[in-house]
């Protein structure tokens, strides 16, 4: 352009100003248009437009505010360019975090080449470590004779028991995804009593066939004299023992006997803490893995129920499995690997992965048989076999410590994968409801024990139950009183049902605040918090913790509204920052354990919706959580030596090694 306006105007400046100039100007306009011209052609051939420049706002060219320069265009690409750095930063984290998929069609079908067992892959210094603890379950029938009353007399007979000693879940599978809401007002309502009322079955430590009948009888009043020979010994037992079974009403001389036997506690270690065999193993953030042995031959349905899997995924799983497997019953000695994750449409963790391993029938050596993985669509396809690891004899399972369960439920998840009766199940909850804060998290190590009848000898009766937390062992026995009452008691004669409940409302609440010094969340000053803060719903019904007498129903201060009660021997509770007090709740009234005497709110200094719990003894403060509160009631003097006697019977057959007949 520069050279054309330069022609131009060096012909400008020649063109003479007279008329006769005009048709020498048209002829050179010509020319400056030809030469325009092809300069555009040569532009256009090296890609450039003759145009004017890009402005905010202009009207030039021929297509007036075509040049303008678009805002909106412009914060739109910003815009895109920004989310799209955002989402690929999304994509990362979860990458990172160790939530990538599993499997899907393309990949599950690359199956491995190769049988030989891979060596576990080291840990980069960036990997997770989480612990794997031993898990103990030994569930197995027993047989042992009882001893019954039946219309007067003393009846012996075999007797099977299931037996159950485990440590209890760590972690939630969908076993538990509907299992009763915890609720302090229905156990309270239970009173801890045994479920089946029926006598108490009586454990005989010597072993009978069949069913024996006994009859107690008077002495006689003769007595042989000291020097007999063998001949009349044989004759007077003889008689006596076909007296004592007669009819007649008249004398029963009896045979002498050895006295009740006595059984001996054999290798009880006391004192002894102990803990979970533990190793450490590569983890991903939100998931676990359990290594099951199938200990007898079973069909891989009953095992994957046990194990995470519901009816509809397992049908899933053995379609897919169907045509690698030579049956869908697993051999002894067959192991599991079970990888849980997070699920996307409920809080239960889900299965991931199964991987299943049996011994070559050649060589007896462990190989990778199957595995079956979970899609991104929630679908089981076949999957490539995960890192081979050192297969342990003991089952194992990893630990998520952000995502332990309850006592609640691991009690309920340990006793569904062991078939109990959901009868049985709430009765060893209700037991121990006093003595243990069962909304505490459970540890690994924590144990279960217990000794019931079998469901098919009659409705099942829990004999014994232990329940080991934090290294201590806690049992109840079931034993009959002298006047035929049935109930459960610590080894000392104590009853499992403490008189104070220390989760007093619906559903137990979510723990916020515990029981001592802190910073004030208003005051923001440190002081004492006398009791427990119990977070739950605007509303939930707040229930009195025992027996006792209103003292104060009112509007307390800080306390909002404020109800607290007078129970025996010095002991008091007190319930504050209630939305509402409950009808009929006013000084001198007495409640019932497990009475509605308010509801959840926030009132006074609070910062949400909560129960402030406390229980004081002789007007001190203590933790409601932790404090050792008195028993319900204690068994008699005169039942002691009868309580002990059972309490080694049952010990004795706990202890007895597995298939061993009693002695």
């Amino acid at each position: 352009m520069h050279s054309i306006d330069q022609a131009l105007g060096r012909r400008r400046r020649a063109a003479p100003s007279t008329n006769g100039g005009h048709a020498r100007k048209h002829h050179k306009l010509s020319d400056l248009e030809r030469l325009s011209e092809s300069v555009k052609q040569r532009n256009a051939r090296l890609g450039y437009e003759d145009a004017p420049p890009l402005s905010l706002a202009t009207v030039d060219g021929e297509h007036p505010r075509g040049r303008e320069l678009s805002l909106a265009w412009l914060v739109g690409t910003v815009m895109t360019g920004i989310t799209s750095v955002l989402l690929m930063a999304a994509a990362l984290y979860i990458a990172f975090d160790g939530r990538e998929s599993f499997s899907t069609a393309s990949q599950a079908l690359l199956l491995p080449r190769s049988t030989e067992l891979a060596s576990p892959a080291p840990s980069g210094k960036g990997d997770r470590i989480r612990a794997v603890a031993a898990t103990r379950s030994e569930f197995e029938v027993v047989e042992a004779s009882i001893r019954s009353i039946e219309d007067g007399r003393t009846m012996l007979r075999r007797q099977p028991f299931d037996r159950l000693d485990a440590t209890l879940a760590t972690g939630e599978t969908a076993l538990a995804a509907d299992i009763p809401r915890f609720d302090p007002a229905a156990l309270a309502a239970s009173n801890g009593e045994p479920a089946n009322p029926a006598p108490a079955t009586e454990i005989y430590t010597a072993s009978v066939e069949g069913e024996v009948a006994m009859a107690m009888a008077a002495l006689p009043a003769l007595v042989p004299a000291s020097a007999i020979t063998d001949r009349q010994a044989a004759d007077f037992v003889k008689a006596s023992l076909q007296d004592a079974f007669a009819d007649d009403g008249g004398e029963r001389p009896l045979a002498y006997g050895a006295a009740s036997p006595q059984v001996a506690a054999l290798g009880i270690a006391e004192n002894v803490t102990v803990m979970a065999k533990t190793r450490l193993a590569e983890a991903g953030g939100g998931r676990s893995e359990r290594i099951v042995t199938v200990r007898q031959a079973a069909p891989l349905k009953s095992l994957l129920l046990k194990n995470g899997f519901t009816e509809r995924s397992y049908g899933m799983v053995a379609a897919t499995l169907r045509n690698l497997l030579p049956s869908l019953q697993l051999p002894e000695g067959a192991k599991l690997r079970i990888l849980m994750g997070p699920s996307r449409i409920s809080a239960t963790p889900v299965p991931y992965r199964l991987s299943i391993y049996v011994h070559d029938p050649d060589t007896r050596e462990i190989r990778h048989a199957a595995t079956a993985a979970m899609t991104d669509r929630g679908s089981y396809v076949i999957g490539q076999a995960p890192s081979m690891i050192a297969l342990p004899e003991e089952d194992t399972e990893a630990i998520d410590v952000a995502a332990l369960p309850s006592l609640y439920r691991a009690i309920w998840e340990t006793a569904r994968k062991h078939d109990l009766a959901d009868a049985t199940t709430g009765e060893i909850v209700a037991m121990f409801a006093y003595e243990v804060d069962l909304m505490q998290r459970v540890q690994p190590g924590d144990t279960l024990q217990l000794l019931a009848t079998r469901p098919e000898s009659g409705k099942p009766e829990l004999v014994y139950a232990a329940l080991g937390t934090g290294g201590s062992k806690r049992e109840l026995f079931r034993f009959r009183t002298p006047d035929g009452a049935v109930d459960y008691y610590s080894p000392d004669g104590e009853t499992g049902k403490r008189f104070l409940t220390r989760r007093p409302l619906q559903g137990g609440g979510r723990l916020a605040s515990r029981y001592g010094y802190r910073t004030h969340p208003i005051f923001r000053t440190r002081r004492l918090h006398t009791g427990v803060d119990l977070a739950s719903a605007l509303g939930t019904p707040v229930y009195a913790g025992g027996d006792g007498t209103i003292r104060r129903a009112q509007w307390l201060s800080g306390y909002g509204r404020y109800v607290e009660l007078d129970h025996v021997n010095g002991y008091q509770t007190a319930y504050a920052h209630m939305s509402r007090i409950a009808d009929g709740i006013k000084p001198g009234v007495r409640v019932k354990q497990g009475q509605v005497v308010g509801y959840v709110g926030s009132t006074g200094n609070s910062t949400g919706n909560h129960l402030h719990y406390e229980i004081r003894v002789n007007g001190r403060t203590v933790d409601p959580l932790s404090v050792k509160l008195p028993r319900d009631k204690e068994l008699p003097a005169q039942s002691a030596e009868a309580l002990r006697e059972a309490v080694l019977q049952v010990r004795e057959l706990m202890n007895r090694p597995a298939g061993a007949e009693a002695m």
